[in-house]
C-alpha cells in the first residue's frame, strides 16, 4: 500500500524501509497528544458528515523550474443531510483559490490545513452536486520519499525532469483539495489531466482516454479509473517514460497489463516484471480475481521506493530482487522475487479493495499484505519455504506500542502492524487448520468487502463468524497489546501443567507442539491444565509466533 513514517538503528531501518511502503513513515506515531487540526483531519465532522464523495475529476499543471503546480478539482457529491458548511482539506502552503458551487462562487476561511467554505443555500437532500475547487502553490516537498510525502521534483539519469508524489498518511490533500478522509472513497472513480512538458508524458491511474497536443510542445494526458478509488491513491507520474503492455488470462478473462518505465531501462524492466504473470496466478488463486479488471493493471517507475498505487503501482526497486537487493528476512526466500513487485501488488486486494475508515487500522492493509509475502513464496516455492520467509521476518518486531492506533485523529499504530500483523494471521491460519478454509476466509473477504472501506471490528468479527470459532482474544492480544504470550509449563508427576501467562484475560489460543517426539495440540488458556507427556521434550510449533516459558 501505500506512504508514511519510522526510523532507528541498521536493522530497524530495514524496517522502516518496508514499513514505509505501508503506510507508516509520514504521519508518524507515538503518544503526542492530538491537536485539533488532527482531530479535524481524522475525524467526521459536522462539516464532512452531510456529504460524500461519489467522484473527482482533478487536472494539474506542474512548473519543474519553480517547484510549483496549479489545477482544477470538480469533486461531485452527494447531499446526505441539510449542511450549510463544507470541509475540504488542503494542506499549507497550497492554496485554494477559487470555489464554485452551481455558478456562483463560494466564500471561504482557512484554518491551518483546512478551508470551510460557506455553502450560501439549502441543498436538497438526496441530490446529486459538484463543486469545482481551483488550487495552486508550491506543494510540501518530498526530500526522502516515500518516507517523507509531498511532491516529487527529481531528474532521470540523463538529465531529463521527473516528477511525482507519495502521500499516503500524509495525505492526498498536501497537493490538492479533497475530503482527506480514508471512509469516503470516489464511489464513481476518478479522472486525472496531466499537463507536462515537451517531450515528456503523464501517467496516472487506470486507463488512458486520450492526449492533448498544444502548440507549445506541451501535451494533456487523459486518465480515467471507474472504480472507487483511496484518494491518496490518485497520483500523477511525469517522466520520459516508454511504454509497452501484455495480456493476462486471469480469473475474470483477460487482465491488460500495461508498464511505463524510463527509456534506458527498457531492457531491465522487461526481464524483472516478468514476474508479473506468476505474482498475479499465485495473488487470484489466494484472494480472489484482480479487484480492478475494467482500470487494468500497471507498473510505473517511480522517483522513489514504491507505493500502492492503485491500477499503477509505483516501482523503484532497481530492478533488483529483494528489497533493493536485501532479504528482509534473512532466510534467502526474499531473494527469489521482487519486493516491490509482490508487496505493492497485495496491496490491490488489501488496502485498495479492502480499505479501513481510520487509518488506526492500518494493520488490515498492512498485516495481509505482508503476509501475501509468505503466501507468494509458499505458491512458488512450498510450504516450508514461506514458513522459512515468514519466521524469519519476526527478528524485525519491535512490540513498541500497540498496533491499532488512535481513531479520529489520522494515527497509526506501530510498524509492528507489518511482520507482527503477518504472523498473527498465520497464527489465525493455524488454528484454522484447514488449507482451503483459509484460502476461501481471505477470498470470501475480498467478496464481502468489495470495493468497500470497513474497520477493525467488523473485520475480526467477519473472520470469526466465517470460521466459527471466536479469534476475539488473538486479535486484542496481539493488535492492541505488545505482550508476546507465554506458553508456560512445568512438571506435574507423569504428567505436565501447561497454560498462557503474559496474555489478555481469556486467552485461549490452541497451540500445536511437539511432546515426547510426536505433534499435538495443546487447548492453553490462561488457568492451569494437565497433559500427558515429558514437559522436558516440548517444544513449540514453528508457526506460531509465541514465547514458551518453563515455570
Amino acid at each position: 500500500m501505500q506512504l508514511t513514517s519510522i526510523a532507528r538503528s541498521f536493522i530497524t531501518s530495514l524496517i522502516t524501509f518496508s514499513i514505509a511502503l505501508g503506510a507508516t513513515a509520514q504521519i508518524g506515531t507515538g503518544n503526542a497528544i492530538p491537536t485539533r487540526q488532527d482531530s479535524l483531519r481524522g475525524s467526521i465532522n459536522n462539516e464532512r458528515s452531510w456529504w460524500d464523495v461519489t467522484r473527482y475529476d482533478i487536472s494539474v499543471t506542474p512548473n519543474y523550474a519553480g517547484k510549483t503546480i496549479s489545477g482544477k478539482v470538480i469533486m461531485k457529491f452527494t447531499v446526505k443531510e441539510i449542511g450549510n458548511m463544507m470541509q475540504i482539506d488542503l494542506q499549507q502552503p497550497m492554496q485554494l483559490d477559487e470555489a464554485f458551487l452551481n455558478g456562483k462562487e463560494l466564500k471561504f476561511n482557512r484554518e491551518g490545513n483546512v478551508y470551510h467554505i460557506n455553502i450560501n443555500e439549502v441543498l436538497e437532500k438526496g441530490s446529486s452536486q459538484s463543486i469545482s475547487l481551483s488550487f495552486s502553490g508550491k506543494p510540501t516537498e518530498a526530500i526522502r520519499p516515500p518516507w517523507d510525502g509531498g511532491w516529487i521534483w527529481r531528474q532521470d539519469s540523463r538529465g531529463n525532469p521527473w516528477m511525482s508524489v507519495a502521500c499516503q498518511g500524509l495525505g492526498a490533500s498536501v497537493w490538492y483539495p479533497c475530503k482527506d478522509h480514508q471512509s469516503d472513497e470516489p464511489d464513481n472513480g476518478a479522472s486525472l489531466a496531466i499537463t507536462v512538458p515537451a517531450g515528456l508524458t503523464g501517467v496516472g491511474n487506470g486507463r488512458l482516454l486520450k492526449t492533448d497536443s498544444m502548440p507549445d510542445g506541451s501535451s494533456t494526458w487523459h486518465w480515467e479509473v471507474t472504480n472507487p478509488i483511496n484518494n491518496y491513491n490518485i497520483i500523477p507520474y511525469i517522466g520520459k517514460y516508454i511504454h509497452w503492455s501484455e495480456k493476462h488470462q486471469g480469473e475474470k478473462g483477460v487482465l491488460d497489463l500495461d508498464y511505463w518505465v524510463l527509456e534506458e531501462n527498457l531492457d531491465s524492466a522487461k526481464k524483472q516484471f516478468s514476474q508479473v504473470h506468476p505474482m498475479m496466478t499465485c495473488f487470484e488463486s489466494w484472494f480472489g480475481a484482480y479487484p480492478f479488471y475494467e482500470d487494468g493493471y500497471k507498473l510505473v517507475e517511480s522517483p522513489h521506493l514504491g507505493m500502492e498505487h492503485q491500477s499503477a503501482v509505483a516501482y523503484g526497486n532497481k530492478f533488483k530482487n529483494g528489497y533493493l537487493g536485501r532479504d528482509l528476512s534473512g532466510s534467502g526466500w526474499g531473494l527469489k522475487w521482487d519486493f516491490i513487485i509482490i508487496h505493492e501488488t497485495g496491496h490491490e486486494w488489501f488496502g485498495n479493495n479492502i480499505t479501513t475508515n481510520d487509518i488506526a487500522d492500518m494493520w488490515v492493509h498492512e498485516s495481509f499484505t505482508n503476509y501475501s509475502e509468505t503466501l507468494y513464496t509458499e505458491c512458488q516455492f512450498g510450504k516450508e519455504a514461506g514458513t522459512d520467509y515468514l519466521v524469519g521476518i519476526r527478528k524485525n518486531i519491535q512490540n513498541d506500542i500497540p498496533i491499532i492506533g488512535a481513531y479520529g485523529v489520522n494515527r497509526e499504530g506501530s510498524g509492528d502492524m507489518y511482520y507482527k500483523g503477518s504472523n498473527m494471521i498465520h497464527n489465525i491460519r493455524q488454528v484454522i487448520n484447514d488449507d482451503q478454509k483459509f484460502r476461501s476466509l481471505l477470498r470470501d473477504m475480498n467478496k464481502q468487502f468489495y470495493h468497500q472501506t470497513v474497520s477493525s471490528s467488523v473485520l475480526e468479527r467477519y473472520i470469526s463468524d466465517y470460521c466459527g470459532r471466536d479469534f476475539s482474544k488473538i486479535f486484542e492480544q496481539y493488535l492492541r497489546t505488545t505482550q508476546v504470550p507465554q506458553l508456560a509449563y512445568k512438571p506435574k508427576g507423569k504428567k505436565m501443567l501447561y497454560r498462557w501467562e503474559n496474555a489478555v484475560p481469556g486467552f485461549d489460543m490452541p497451540v500445536k507442539v511437539i511432546l515426547d517426539g510426536k505433534e499435538t495440540w495443546l487447548s492453553a488458556t490462561t488457568s492451569w491444565k494437565k497433559k500427558k507427556g515429558n514437559p522436558a521434550t516440548l517444544k513449540a510449533d514453528r508457526n506460531f509466533y509465541i514465547a514458551v516459558k518453563k515455570s
